[in-house]
């Protein structure tokens, strides 16, 4: 059982207040933030920094994202409920519970056994139900593609052409491209068969995406 106290709740009524102010309109998005215990997340003794608006330590080198780029990605994705989405990176499964509030059908893929694992057990308490796998996200998961968007939690160095070609018609891609100190966010958007927009974003700094078409 997950403790959630009006505190804990005052304090999220105040991070999307926050998050209004940055610049964050998408009222699903802003709702699902307002819900999600963003605490759960984190160990105990780092409680009070669960709703400060700033990237957190997770372990085996990776963060749980600050809310504002969890917020900031999510609104780029256009979600409806009717959605297939896929999250490469699923990290602490905080991204992932904040896409199922807005959309049932989240498919998810994690290279790091050990958060893989307690992601699984976080997805658990929570009664939250994602399609969870283990492997190499910069391949995408083209047995259950096509997707209709597409959101990479982790800084590639190259777009993954798998993961062009596993969106649906109109779907849309979101994913930091750059070195290994900052990339640029970019939403691809898929018009036609092989045809695709590109549209060029704000600066943000992600931990390297790992795999075959990502930083070995």
């Amino acid at each position: 059982m997950v403790e959630d106290s009006y505190k804990h709740k005052g304090m999220r009524k105040a991070l999307v207040k926050l998050l209004r102010e940055k610049g964050i309109s998408d009222e699903r998005v802003l709702k699902a933030i307002e819900v999600v215990p963003r605490h759960y997340f984190f160990e105990k003794a780092f409680l009070e920094h669960a709703y400060q608006d700033k990237a957190f330590p997770i372990g085996e080198g990776q963060t749980i994202s600050q809310p504002y780029t969890v917020a900031y990605q999510t609104e780029l994705l256009e979600l409806h409920p009717s959605d297939k989405v896929l999250e490469i990176g699923t990290g602490s499964g905080y991204q992932c519970c904040v896409l199922l509030e807005i959309t049932p059908n989240v498919f998810t893929i994690e290279y790091n056994e050990v958060l893989f694992n307690k992601a699984r057990l976080a997805f658990s308490a929570l009664k939250k139900n994602p399609h969870v796998f283990l492997g190499d996200g910069s391949e995408g998961l083209p047995a259950h593609a096509p997707f209709d968007k597409i959101i990479v939690t982790a800084g590639a160095p190259a777009v993954p052409k798998a993961l062009l070609t596993q969106l649906s018609l109109h779907g849309i891609l979101v994913i930091p491209v750059g070195d290994s100190n900052t990339q640029k966010m970019l939403k691809f958007t898929k018009v036609g068969e092989n045809e695709y927009t590109r549209e060029e974003l704000d600066n943000f700094k992600f931990v390297p995406l790992l795999g075959k078409s990502g930083w070995n």
